[in-house]
């Protein structure tokens, strides 16, 4: 991962918007309606949202989100790999970046939702592999199914 860049960014540019379409259309697939909970483009610019993409040159190989739930809470929103660098650390660097961003922030916790099913898996591996433990749904999360809820005491 040396040469990556991981800036802060105005979701502005269209590699971002593809990847996020991406990101969307795999969100639908993958859960049923009522159990997506993937932020599009106009609400992942939410002034409780910070946005960031990871940049090998000017290639993007993922993105992720970090939002405010209150000053001692935050969440992991959006994160996503780019299909072709799955499996090379960009989302053990995004998820580092995003802990050590909630810890600058003051936050004592940090937490997230992904999906149940096996495609699913992935994500929760590498969650749990950077200490995220399962919980309770947090803030307007129902009780579901169809998701896992996990945080990170900070």
């Amino acid at each position: 991962m040396s040469g990556v860049a991981i800036v802060v960014d105005d979701l502005a540019g269209p590699e971002v918007a593809t990847l996020l379409a991406e990101h969307l259309d795999d969100m639908r697939a993958a859960s049923p309606p009522e159990s997506k909970h993937a932020l599009d483009l106009d609400a992942l610019r939410a002034p409780d949202v910070t946005f960031w993409t990871v940049w090998d040159d000017h290639v993007l190989l993922g993105f992720g989100a970090l939002r405010e739930l209150d000053a001692a809470h935050g969440e992991i929103k959006s994160m996503r790999t780019a299909s072709a660098y799955q499996g090379l650390g960009v989302g053990s660097a995004l998820v580092r970046h995003l802990v050590a961003e909630a810890r600058r922030r003051g936050y004592r916790r940090l937490s997230l939702e992904t999906g149940s099913s096996a495609h699913f898996a992935p994500a929760q591996r590498l969650y749990a592999r950077h200490g995220f433990v399962p919980c309770a749904p947090f803030g307007d999360y129902p009780e579901d199914p169809n998701s896992v809820h996990l945080t990170l005491a900070l």
